[in-house]
């Protein structure tokens, strides 16, 4: 395994169902999906902060915070990184790499 983010979803992973204060980790899975999902949000707002204010290194140090925080996210939810790279390549086959899918409109939905 030699994704860092797969490594880092293994070592979530291992932490998943350890008495809470074994790690930081522990502690954060045990508090739920609401909580969880509130962190992820935070490091995303201070990822958009930094590059708002031209802080380039601000931006790299709170998106790995950030892909720790989604990482913990998925172990909770029991996501895995295959399932996230499938749908990847789903997209791509559909619209190149650097797209994102459009949001269905209201009337469809």
């Amino acid at each position: 395994m030699s994704d860092p983010i797969e490594r880092l979803y293994a070592a979530v992973m291992a932490r998943k169902g350890a008495p809470a204060g074994s790690s930081r980790t522990a502690k954060l899975l045990a508090t739920g999906t609401p909580k969880i999902a509130q962190k992820l949000g935070e490091e995303a707002i201070e990822v958009a902060i930094d590059a708002a204010i031209g802080n380039r290194e601000g931006v790299v140090l709170e998106s790995v915070d950030l892909i720790y925080n989604l990482a913990v996210l998925w172990a909770h939810l029991d996501i895995t990184p295959e399932e996230i790279w499938a749908e990847m390549a789903r997209r791509e086959a559909l619209l190149g790499m650097a797209e994102k899918l459009p949001k269905p409109s209201p009337a469809a939905a």
